[in-house]
Parts: structure tokens; C-alpha cells; sequence
């Protein structure tokens, strides 16, 4: 195998305990779709529009992933498992990991930037599975996307986005140190419903804390005024 081609197949292996050996990683379809983007890619450059979207249309039906011919893909990307769809202005990074039914989807041309409608992943992100991440909208290096988030701003890099929609949570500094399969952190700690009960738990405590000040406060205006004015607090 060329040089290159191994060091591809062995990113994946990187990130995907199963395969047993390059060659069935080949059988793969992610490895396929990205084969097929690079020709017709070339030819979207080349302006043979009907050519690109040809070859587009024949990768969509053997491997059920679905990649605009103009997007633009860095090094080492890897689709797992498939079913997912990347739209034409989409730019991705080097070593992008997106598992199953993830959409880089765009956005009304009116609306969004001149020309660009989908978004911009950068090296290293990981987009879990069912993510959707909508418009022409920066995910930083190294960030992770939850299972089924609904992303519609940028991403901060290294950041780890969860719900619907997409809010960051807070990540032990040595999990960011390390590949997170589906960009999803299996731990109740960073389960979005546990968070947001914790969220509201601070909300309390912070209007329970105000509550004591006004009644602190109005206490220090009766004594003040109790000072000034003995014949009127005695009455």
C-alpha cells in the first residue's frame, strides 16, 4: 500500500478499536465516501459540475453518505459508520471524526454569510452521532459535539457541546487530553438534565444569598432611621 494510504487507514485504527486490519478498514464505507469526494471534488475544482455531482450521486447510493463535491475535507477524516450528509460550502479540518447521522447543514443564502452556508470544523473536532451542526459557524480544534446536539453557533476549541440547543458543559482537564468516541462523555456528571438541575440549584442559592442582603439592608435603614428619629420608632 502507498505510504499515504497506510498512514489514513491507521488514524482510523486510532480511533476505532475494531478492525482487526488495514484492509478491513478499506471495506469501510466512511473510507469509501472519502475516496469518491476526492475525484469528485477535483472535478467540482475543474468546473465539470454534472461530473462531480455524477460520481456524488453513485457514492451516495453505495455507501448512504451523502458529500457535496465542493466541501472541502482535510487530512485523516473519518466517517464512521455512515448515513451522513456534509454540505457544499462545509470546510473540515485535519483528523475530523463524525459518526453516523451527523449533518453539516446549511443555511438560508439570505441570511447567512455571502457564499457560505455551512459550517467550518477544525482540526481534531469529534461530532458525535445525530449531531446537527446548522449554518456558517466555526467548531474549534479539538472540540467535541454530544450525541444528537443541535449546534447553530461557534464552538470554542476544546470545548465540549451537549443538548438541544448546543450549550458547553465542563470537562475534567484530563478528559480533554484524550480522543472521546462520539464526542460524548458516557458520566451523569456531564448528563444536560443533571446539569441544568444544578444549574437552577446555583439560581437559588444566588436569590437566597440576594434575599438576605435587601433583608440586611432594610434592617440597617430601620436602625438608621431609629437613630435619627427615637420619638417616632417609640411610637
Amino acid at each position: 500500500m502507498p505510504m499515504r494510504l497506510v498512514a489514513y487507514l491507521d488514524s482510523i485504527k486510532a480511533r476505532d478499536p475494531a478492525p482487526r486490519s488495514r484492509w478491513e478498514i478499506l471495506l469501510y464505507p466512511g473510507v469509501w465516501a472519502l475516496g469518491y469526494h476526492r475525484i469528485a471534488h477535483a472535478l467540482f475544482r475543474a468546473r465539470l459540475f454534472f461530473l462531480a455531482r455524477l460520481i456524488n450521486h453513485w457514492s451516495r447510493l453505495w455507501t448512504a453518505i451523502d458529500i457535496h463535491p465542493g466541501a472541502e475535507i482535510g487530512r485523516n477524516f473519518f466517517i464512521d459508520h455512515g448515513f451522513s450528509v456534509i454540505g457544499e460550502t462545509s470546510v473540515i479540518g485535519d483528523d475530523v471524526t463524525i459518526y453516523q447521522c451527523v449533518t453539516l447543514g446549511g443555511t438560508n443564502p439570505v441570511n447567512g454569510k455571502a457564499g457560505k452556508r455551512h459550517p467550518t470544523i477544525l482540526d481534531g473536532a469529534v461530532i458525535g452521532s445525530g449531531a446537527q451542526v446548522l449554518g456558517p459557524i466555526t467548531v474549534g480544534e479539538g472540540s467535541r459535539i454530544g450525541a444528537n446536539a443541535v449546534v447553530t453557533r461557534d464552538v470554542p476549541a476544546g470545548a465540549t457541546m451537549v443538548g438541544i440547543p448546543a450549550k458547553q458543559t465542563l470537562v475534567d482537564a484530563a478528559e480533554t487530553q484524550r480522543f472521546t468516541p462520539y464526542g460524548t462523555i458516557c458520566s451523569e456528571q456531564h448528563d444536560p438534565a443533571t446539569q441544568k438541575l444544578e444549574l437552577l440549584r446555583c439560581e437559588l442559592e444566588q436569590l437566597r444569598r440576594r434575599v438576605d442582603e435587601v433583608i440586611g439592608e432594610r434592617d440597617d435603614a430601620r436602625a438608621l432611621l431609629a437613630r435619627r428619629d427615637p420619638d417616632r420608632e417609640s411610637a
